[in-house]
């Protein structure tokens, strides 16, 4: 039997208590986890900031997981199907802020959007660091 590969994308800037729990909550949905890590400039464009930690420390960061087999950078959002099958992705993980926005690639794989933690995201960190200043 050949092994699922479970393919997940984010920014996972300002690392937290919600991206692991993501992360560990995908891999378990397979039996190796790729993650694709926006590119700065792909930040930028979808939040109007660039990351607090660039793209080659959240590439660091993501890689030093033990749920991560590989990691890569996601250059655009409108290159998921080529990302799918470039990494033979049969299972693709979204959390569930973007729940239904990737649905189009349902014929080449899984899609499953998982529930957020509550009460955590980067947004809010930075803005939480940014008021104690």
């Amino acid at each position: 039997m050949s092994k699922r590969t479970v393919i997940t994308f984010g920014t996972f800037d300002v690392f937290h208590v919600g991206h692991v729990r993501v992360l560990q909550r995908a891999a378990e949905l397979g039996d190796r986890l790729v993650v694709g890590v926006s590119a700065d400039a792909l930040n930028i464009a979808k939040k109007g900031r660039p990351p607090v930690f660039n793209q080659e420390e959240r590439l660091e960061i993501i890689s030093a997981l033990k749920v991560v087999d590989e990691v890569f950078v996601e250059e655009s959002l409108e290159l998921k199907r080529d990302y799918i099958l470039r990494y033979g992705g049969d299972v693709l993980v979204m959390g569930d802020d973007w729940a239904g926005k990737f649905d189009w690639v349902g014929d080449v794989c899984d899609v499953v959007y998982l529930p957020r933690t509550p009460s955590v995201s980067t947004t809010g960190l930075i803005e939480h660091i940014a008021s104690l200043g």
